[in-house]
């Protein structure tokens, strides 16, 4: 599947980040229905026998969906893979994606060769994420076909460069697919990182708070009450320095202005006061300010769709 044909499946050029824990059949199913590119960590299904499971549901609830509406297919789904030493499923994990064909895996914490040559074998498409130029060079070097710019203000392990910077920078080399990530929540943003010369937006938070996500009521709340000034960065819960809402921090009894930092080089994913990262402290990130209700997945993404309209018609008439 190269870019053109990415792109001619989607009502929007959005790419729902995968989120861990929140993604899971039912979102992504959702999400590829309404037009944009719906993923998951495979490390989401547990056990890992439940992979395969997903797998063939998604790929079956997709292509009797496409049968049904052939005038409005679905758009393809990703499977995101984390090319880590700490990852003793990823051979596992590979192997079910190449065996079920997997249109798109996004790699994250290491860019490998044969795996990329693997899920090419089938002719489908990596894209990696990257926070910096040096990652970047290092995943095409490798045979990724794409990348996902992850810059300051994003959720989770976010970057700490400019969209501005990080875009630039990556187009004075490099002309293949880039999906930016960072604050996007609206149709707006989406044009905006268009613009920016982005050929997709990566976005993850505003899925956490659809009715389809498998989040906690009162984290969706939280995403939904919550703002920019809300959101603060650490490093305490995995040894990396991430994008955290408030809220949880003081739930689970820490000082979220006075937090120890923890060691750099330990990706533990571990815990602070008895809170895990992720289950009880909640990701997110700066764009939540523009999320205001818990809705299906169908109904943010029209109001995406509508924004972006509105935001190219007030840039023709500019």
């Amino acid at each position: 599947m190269n870019l053109k044909e990415l792109a001619n499946r989607l009502s929007i050029p959005v790419i729902a980040a995968p989120l861990f824990i929140i993604s899971n059949p039912d979102l992504v199913i959702a999400q590829c229905k309404a037009g944009v590119v719906g993923s998951f960590p495979a490390l989401n299904a547990r056990p890992a026998e439940v992979l395969e499971q997903w797998l063939i549901r998604i790929t079956a609830e997709l292509a009797a969906w496409d049968r049904e509406h052939p005038d409005q297919p679905a758009a393809p789904f990703a499977v995101n893979q984390i090319v880590h030493k700490s990852n003793d499923r990823l051979e596992h994990d590979l192997e079910l994606c190449v065996k079920h064909q997997v249109p798109i895996v996004i790699t994250s914490l290491g860019a490998r060769t044969d795996l990329n040559d693997a899920v090419h074998s089938y002719g489908g498409v990596v894209l990696h994420d990257v926070i910096d130029q040096k990652f970047a060079h290092k995943a095409i070097d490798k045979g990724a076909d794409g990348l996902i710019l992850v810059a300051t203000g994003a959720g989770g392990h976010a970057g700490t460069i400019s969209p501005f910077a990080l875009v630039e920078e990556t187009r004075q080399w490099f002309d293949g697919p880039l999906a930016l990530a960072g604050s996007i929540a609206t149709g707006g943003a989406v044009l905006a990182a268009r613009a920016l010369g982005a050929d997709f937006a990566y976005i993850g938070s505003p899925f956490i708070a659809t009715r389809e996500a498998n989040a906690a009521e009162a984290y969706k709340q939280a995403i939904v009450g919550c703002a920019a000034e809300d959101i603060i960065n650490t490093n305490l819960f995995t040894g990396v320095h991430g994008n955290y809402l408030r809220p949880s921090v003081v739930n689970a009894g820490l000082d979220p202005d006075h937090l120890p930092e923890s060691d750099p080089s330990k990706m533990n994913f571990g815990s602070g006061a008895g809170a895990k990262a992720w289950r009880d402290i909640w990701g997110a990130g700066q764009g939540i300010g523009a999320i205001h209700e818990v809705a299906p997945v169908a109904s943010y993404v029209a109001a995406l769709i509508g924004q972006y309209r509105d935001a190219q018609r007030r840039v023709a008439a500019a």
